[in-house]
């Protein structure tokens, strides 16, 4: 079947939709997700949230049985990811879409969710216009301004840092973050002394670390992406002298990673990150939830992991208040205003935005039993995406 034909199949399937996929009593999950190429990790940790979410609470709700059909969207691939979705509708006959890691692809996808009327929960792509494309569609990741205007105030008012030198990756999520850090960082008192946008493939972070460096900042505020970045931000910065000790280092959630402390050793103590989450979140239901990723994965959860782990359990929910109902409009109207209890502390869906309202938690790394760890240091309750 041609491009051209499946999108005039998913304009019909919205025709017939008298004839759901879950009359036969499953329902039927589409989740995109990548399971190659740089992002695969990241894939991975978002399957083995949704495996354990599966494994707590059974693969049945409201009397349907729930079946997941994966397909892999690679890295950056919005064509591919918009054929993936029309295909799982017009061929695999799912009932809702989940996953998407990416921005670029969840927006892609946000067409044929808009489009055929299905419920799209997003589990991480975090740019706070996505869920404005669909007005089928929910998130239960973050967005990136919900974290970094809350972390450039927080940095002024707890920090005491009254300068900072930006350095972004030069793509839709990192020209976010560096918006919503300068916004807060500004309205807090704080003066922006320069910035720079990195590119995405290959970046040669000595040389911007050099200029960070001789603006003589304060602070040098970062937002990059996981996988392989941090570990090379980190060596980039031992190599330019830059002492986290003296010159305070703020970043989102990825500069951070086990992994990537793994890699920077103690050139990373110090740094100071923000996020939605952490394993190092101290309430009993986190206690057990990393208790039991731990011993099934051999690894901890991290912000992919519980986003994936929260959409699953939206998912049950809102069919269990429709009573398995699958239309667009009955799931999304069942998720609006949702809350309940996560491993990271209590959340909700805001009905205006379908945004999810969670705490933000401030971290430093410390060394934790002769090894750098993430240790919250501060928690900011509640907060919404900013943007709407």
């Amino acid at each position: 079947m041609s491009r051209a034909m499946l999108a005039l199949a998913v304009t019909a399937v919205v025709a017939f939709t008298a004839l759901p996929a879950s009359a036969a009593g499953t329902v039927t999950i589409g989740l995109i997700l990548p399971f190659s190429g740089s992002s695969s990790d990241t894939g991975t940790q978002m399957e083995h949230g949704i495996k354990l979410f599966q494994e707590e609470n059974g693969d049945s709700i409201a009397g349907k049985k729930i079946k997941i059909i994966s397909k892999d969207s690679g890295g950056i691939n919005p064509a591919l990811a918009k054929r993936l979705a029309q295909e799982l509708i017009v061929r695999d006959h799912v009932d809702l879409l989940a996953g998407f890691v990416l921005t670029p692809n969840a927006l892609a996808a946000a067409d044929v969710s808009r489009s055929a009327k299905k419920f799209m929960v997003v589990m991480n792509a975090q740019t706070s216009v996505i869920t404005r494309k669909s007005p089928y569609m929910t998130r239960t990741s973050v967005t990136t301004p919900q974290l970094n205007e809350t972390f450039g105030r927080w940095a002024v008012d707890h920090d005491h840092v009254k300068t900072v030198f930006t350095m972004v990756s030069d793509y839709g999520p990192g020209i976010d973050a560096e918006q919503a850090f300068q916004k807060g960082f500004k309205a807090a008192g704080g003066k922006v002394v320069g910035s720079v946008r990195i590119p995405v493939e290959n970046p040669d972070f000595s040389s911007f670390m050099r200029r960070a460096k001789d603006s003589g900042a304060q602070a040098i505020y970062i937002w990059i992406p996981g996988g392989s970045q941090p570990a090379a931000f980190g060596k980039a910065m031992a190599g330019s002298g830059i002492d986290p000790q003296k010159t305070t280092i703020l970043g989102q959630d990825a500069l951070t990673y086990d992994s990537a402390l793994q890699s920077m050793g103690d050139a990373s103590l110090g740094i100071i990150t923000v996020g939605n989450y952490s394993p190092e979140i101290e309430n009993k239901q986190n206690a057990q939830f990393v208790k039991k990723y731990v011993a099934e994965f051999h690894r901890n959860p991290d912000i992919f992991s519980i986003g994936a782990y929260d959409g699953m359990h939206v998912i049950y929910a809102a069919l269990k208040k429709t009573d398995g109902k699958t239309s667009g409009e009955a799931l999304i109207a069942a998720a609006k205003g949702m809350g309940w209890n996560s491993p990271r502390g209590p959340v909700s869906i805001d009905p205006k935005t379908r945004d999810i309202i969670e705490n933000v938690y401030i971290r430093k790394v410390e060394k934790v039993n002769n090894a750098p760890r993430n240790v919250v240091v501060d928690v900011i309750h509640d907060v919404k995406n900013p943007v709407d």
